[in-house]
C-alpha cells in the first residue's frame, strides 16, 4: 500500500488531491490522505468580501468534506509539527501519519518586512478570521466615532488606511467604498468625515497589470473619493497613528496589511532548503532536495523561463499541484515525469462590486464585463471543486444573501422568499393541466384525428360553419343575432353557448363567436369536435409547420399533447422537477397562443411563477434535487453511478 499524504487544503493542495482522486480513485493499493488544522478550504481570493460586509464568513469557505465526498481521499483534521524525512513520518498534534509520498501545500502569510509596530497593531487580511477581525473592527470604529465629541479623534477613528496597493489590497478598498455608505447611513455619519486610503511603496499600484488598466482603476478609485498615495513607504505603525517613509504621519486607528506574503511558519522550519521569504527550493519537476517531498502553491520556489521566481497567484498555484500529482503517479506506475511549465491566462481585479479591470490572454477588460469574467472563473473552479451545489451556493451568496443589497430587485428572483404560498396555486395549475389531458382522451384525441390545419378547415370540417361565424362578425344588434342562430346549427354545443352571448353583446361578442366556431369545427361525417391549429393571428411561419409537419402527423402530435399536458399535470401536483415543468408549460401556452389563440394568460404567468422553486415547498423536489446533485458528485468523482439511499 502506497501512502500519499498532503499538508494543506488551500488552492494547490485541493487541486493536487483532485488530481489524484481523478486518476487513481481505481488504484486499490494507494491511499491518500489531505491533512489540515481547518475543516473548510477558504477562497482567499474573496476575503475583501467578508471583511467589506458584502456577504457572510459563510459565502468563502467550503467544507472538505463536501469537497472530498464520495473520493478516496481520506480528511484529517490535524495540525503539523515537524516531519521526520528520514523515516518518512509526518508529525502533528493528533499522532503520526507515515507517507511514500509527501505534498508540502501549506500556504503562506503576511509579511511585515520587520516594519515596527505592524504586527502589533495593524490588522492582516489573509485567512477568514483576519476577514471576520476586519470587518468587525471597521464596524466598531464607526461605534466609536457616533459616540466622540473630540473631533481630531472622530477623524482618526473615520480614518481608514489599507497598506499595499496591490490586488488584495485594491480589492478591499473598492469594498470599503461601498460599505462606507452603509455604515454611515447606520450611524448617522457624514461621507464626508470617512476617509479611505490606500497606501503603496512602490510608484504605482497592480504593478502586474500595464499602464492603461492601472490608470482606469486608480480613476475608478479617485470617483469613489478614495485617497491612492504611491511611493509611500510605511516605516512605523502605532495605535493611533501610521509613520512613512520621510517624517510624514497618518492618524488612524485603522491600518489593514495586504502588502505581502511569505511562507507559513510550519512550512518554513520543516528543515527543507529554502529562498525567497522562506519558500522551499524545487526543481523542474516541484521536488524538493528529498525525491519523493514535493512542494507547491506559495510553499515553493520555482523560478520560470524569465529568470524570475514565480509570484504567489492561484492559478500557477492550482497548476503546480496537478503538475506535482502527475509525476508522483508517473512514478508509481514507471513512467517519466513531466517538467511544470506554469502558464498564466490572466489576472482579474474588482474594485468595488461593479467594476474591475482585467488582462485575460492578451484581451483588456474594464467595467462590468471584468466583474463579469471574475465570476465565471469563480465558477469554473468552483464546479471543479463540488459540482452545481456549490456553485449555486456562491451564486446566491454573491447575488441573494447579500447583507446589504445594492440591487434590491434580486431578492424577488430567489426562491426562499415563502414558498409556501405558490403551493395553492401550483396545485390548480396541476389539476387544470391534468383536467385537460383527461378531456383530451374522453374526447377521442388517442383514437380518431382531432386538429386541422388548412385556414378553410380541411376537407372533414364543415364549410358553413365558418361561413355562417363570419356571418356573424359582420352584423349587429337583430341583424347579429340571426347569424348567431345560423352558426349554432353548424357548430358543437360549446359554441352554442359563445352564440348566446354573441346575440346579446352585438358586433364585438359576435366577432368571438367567430373566432370560436374557426377554432372547433365540426367534423361532417363524425360530428366531432375539430380543432383548427390556424387562426386568424397565426404567423405564416408557424402556418406553414402545422401545414407540412403537423397535420401530417396529426396522430403523433395529438398522442405528445396529450401525454404532456397528463405528465405537467402529475408534475405540478407532486411539486417534481417543478422547474422543468414550469418551462415546459410555458412553451406550451406560448404554442397555444401562436396557433389556436385561446388566450388563458393566466396559465403563462402562473407557470413563469412556478420557475421560483414552487415545488421546494411541500413537494418532492425538497427531496430530489439534494440527492440528484450526490448522485451526480459521486459520479463525477468516480466515473461510475451508485445508488444508495437518502441521507
Amino acid at each position: 500500500m502506497k501512502r500519499i499524504v498532503i499538508l494543506g487544503a488551500g488552492y494547490a493542495g485541493v487541486s493536487a488531491a483532485l488530481r489524484l482522486q481523478k486518476r487513481l480513485r481505481r488504484a486499490r493499493d494507494v491511499e491518500i490522505v489531505l491533512i489540515d488544522r481547518n475543516h473548510v478550504h477558504t477562497l482567499l481570493t474573496e476575503l475583501h468580501e467578508v471583511a467589506g460586509n458584502r456577504v457572510s464568513e459563510d459565502a468563502i469557505v467550503v467544507p472538505l468534506q463536501k469537497i472530498f465526498q464520495y473520493t478516496k481521499v481520506k480528511v484529517v483534521a490535524d495540525e503539523v509539527e515537524s516531519v521526520d524525512f528520514n523515516a518518512n513520518v509526518v508529525k502533528a498534534v493528533g499522532g503520526e501519519y507515515p507517507y511514500d509520498y509527501l505534498v508540502v501545500a501549506m500556504g503562506s502569510k503576511p509579511a511585515y518586512f520587520g516594519i515596527e509596530g505592524m504586527e502589533e497593531h495593524g490588522l492582516a487580511l489573509w485567512s477568514y478570521e483576519d476577514a471576520i477581525k476586519a470587518r468587525e473592527h471597521i464596524r466598531s470604529m464607526f461605534r466609536q466615532a457616533a459616540r466622540e465629541k473630540n473631533p481630531a479623534r472622530r477623524r482618526e477613528l473615520l480614518t481608514f488606511v489599507v497598506g499595499g496597493g496591490g490586488f488584495t489590497g485594491i480589492e478591499l478598498v473598492g469594498e470599503l467604498a461601498r460599505w462606507r455608505q452603509e455604515l454611515c447611513a447606520e450611524f448617522g455619519i457624514s461621507r464626508t468625515d470617512v476617509r479611505l486610503m490606500v497606501v503603496e511603496a512602490m510608484d504605482k499600484c497592480l504593478t502586474v497589470l500595464d499602464d492603461n488598466l492601472v490608470a482606469k482603476a486608480m480613476n475608478h478609485l479617485d470617483k469613489l473619493g478614495i485617497e491612492v498615495w504611491t511611493n509611500s513607504p510605511i516605516v512605523k505603525v502605532s495605535p493611533d497613528a501610521i509613520e512613512l517613509k520621510g517624517g510624514q504621519a497618518i492618524g488612524s486607528h485603522t491600518l489593514i496589511w495586504t502588502g505581502g506574503c511569505e511562507t507559513a511558519t510550519c512550512a518554513a522550519e520543516l528543515g527543507l532548503e529554502t529562498a525567497g521569504r522562506g519558500r522551499i527550493v524545487v526543481n523542474e519537476y516541484l521536488q524538493t532536495q528529498h525525491p519523493n517531498v514535493y512542494a507547491i502553491g506559495d510553499n515553493s520556489f520555482f523560478v520560470a523561463n524569465n529568470g524570475q521566481p514565480l509570484p504567489a497567484l492561484v492559478e500557477p498555484a492550482l497548476q503546480g499541484g496537478q503538475v506535482a500529482a502527475d509525476n508522483i503517479i508517473a512514478e508509481l506506475r514507471g513512467k517519466e515525469k513531466q517538467p511544470y511549465k506554469p502558464n498564466i491566462h490572466g489576472v482579474m481585479v474588482s474594485v468595488g462590486r461593479w467594476y474591475g479591470v482585467a488582462d485575460l490572454m492578451g484581451i483588456k477588460l474594464s467595467g462590468f464585463l471584468a466583474i463579469f469574467m471574475k465570476h465565471m472563473v469563480n465558477l469554473h473552479y468552483l464546479f471543479g471543486i463540488g459540482g452545481f451545489d456549490i456553485v449555486f451556493a456562491y451564486l446566491a451568496h454573491e447575488f441573494k444573501d447579500q447583507r446589504k443589497r445594492d440591487w434590491h430587485v434580486v431578492k424577488h428572483l430567489w426562491a426562499d422568499s415563502q414558498l409556501f404560498w405558490l403551493v395553492p396555486l401550483r396545485l390548480y395549475l396541476g389539476y387544470m393541466w391534468l383536467k385537460s389531458g383527461i378531456d383530451k382522451i374522453n374526447s377521442g384525441w388517442l383514437r380518431e384525428i382531432m386538429i386541422s390545419g388548412a385556414a378553410d378547415g380541411g376537407s372533414s370540417v364543415t364549410a358553413s360553419a365558418i361561413s355562417a361565424a363570419s356571418d356573424v362578425a359582420a352584423t349587429s344588434g337583430v341583424t347579429a343575432a340571426s347569424a348567431v342562430a345560423a352558426a349554432t346549427e353548424a357548430v358543437t354545443a360549446g359554441v352554442t353557448a359563445a352564440t348566446e352571448v354573441a346575440a346579446t353583446a352585438g358586433v364585438s361578442a359576435a366577432s368571438s363567436v367567430a373566432t370560436t366556431a374557426a377554432t372547433l369545427a365540426t367534423d361532417g361525417t363524425t360530428g366531432a369536435s375539430i380543432m383548427n391549429l390556424i387562426s386568424d393571428h397565426t404567423p405564416s411561419w408557424y402556418a406553414w409547420m402545422v401545414n407540412n409537419i403537423v397535420v401530417p402527423n396529426a396522430m403523433v402530435f395529438q398522442y405528445m399533447v396529450t401525454i404532456t399536458e397528463i405528465v405537467l399535470g402529475v408534475a405540478f401536483i407532486l411539486g417534481l422537477f417543478t422547474f422543468i415543468a414550469a418551462a415546459i408549460s410555458v412553451v406550451m401556452n406560448i404554442n397555444f397562443l401562436l396557433s389556436t389563440g385561446l388566450y388563458d394568460y393566466w396559465f403563462l404567468m402562473t407557470s413563469i411563477a412556478m420557475m421560483a422553486g414552487a415545488g421546494r415547498a411541500f413537494g418532492l423536489d425538497y427531496y430530489v434535487y439534494p440527492y440528484l446533485q450526490r448522485q451526480w458528485r459521486y459520479l463525477v468523482r468516480n466515473r461510475r453511478p451508485k445508488v444508495f439511499l437518502f441521507r
